[in-house]
């Protein structure tokens, strides 16, 4: 008896913002997109209004969208495979950036390969990437730390290990901040670092306002930027 035909899951990069998509989507995504009815999205307004911008004569309307966000739980998770489960192949798509990095979408794709669904991911912008890319950094070996901890100490205590880890290994670090907390995650690096310990700050990253600078913290802090509210990637590096 054959072999009931299970669907493909596309993860979809989105753009990081909103004027960056003709050098940030390829070719080929346009076309996967075009074909797809299904989705799983960390955003559906924010899903709707990405395709509908490609204009691939899909009526948005008609689509199926299901929601994976950071309130979604692992239990949850199984009903998000039914379509693919039942042969229909099915795009999974961060609120900017690539799917599964930094990212809630990492558990669709477990499950997926735990049911054995064959998953393809799609070039396209990653923030933190582009950001280790243009930083001038090692690219050979780096660590990446998500979000740093709210709590004071526990803060304090994470930038310390970071720039000890820097330049125990030569390993660059890389995290980042709520947008609205960015000038004093600066300002803390600024205070608690190393003045020769080098910064790398990737700010609005493919937008026409991106600005990417590397300088070490000594620097930085004769002369500091305004980050309040603009999305950034911040890797730290000593040598």
């Amino acid at each position: 008896m054959k072999e009931h035909r299970k669907g493909i899951l596309y993860l979809i990069p989105t753009p990081l913002s909103p004027d960056s998509l003709d050098k940030s989507i390829t070719a080929y995504a346009r076309s996967v997109i075009g074909k797809l009815d299904h989705y799983i999205v960390e955003n559906r307004r924010t899903a709707r209004r990405f395709i509908s911008s490609l204009q691939t004569g899909k009526e948005i309307e008609k689509l199926h969208f299901e929601v994976l966000d950071k309130n979604t739980r692992p239990d949850d998770v199984p009903a998000l495979l039914q379509p693919l489960l039942g042969g229909k192949d099915t795009g999974l798509m961060s609120e900017a950036g690539s799917p599964g990095i930094a990212d809630p979408g990492a558990m669709v794709v477990e499950a997926a390969h735990r049911a054995s669904i064959r998953v393809i991911p799609l070039a396209g912008p990653s923030s933190i990437f582009m950001a280790l890319m243009a930083s001038g950094f090692n690219g050979q070996s780096f660590s990446f730390h998500g979000y740093l901890p709210i709590e004071k100490s526990r803060r304090i205590s994470a930038l310390r290990s970071m720039e000890k880890e820097a330049l125990k290994w030569h390993r660059t670090q890389i995290f980042m901040e709520t947008p609205y907390r960015n000038n004093q995650l600066l300002n803390d690096l600024i205070r608690i670092c190393h003045p020769a310990t080098r910064l790398c700050i990737a700010c609005n990253i493919t937008s026409g306002e991106e600005f990417i600078q590397t300088k070490t913290l000594a620097d930085w802090k004769k002369s500091k930027p305004d980050l309040h509210k603009k999305p950034a990637i911040f890797l730290l590096y000593h040598r």
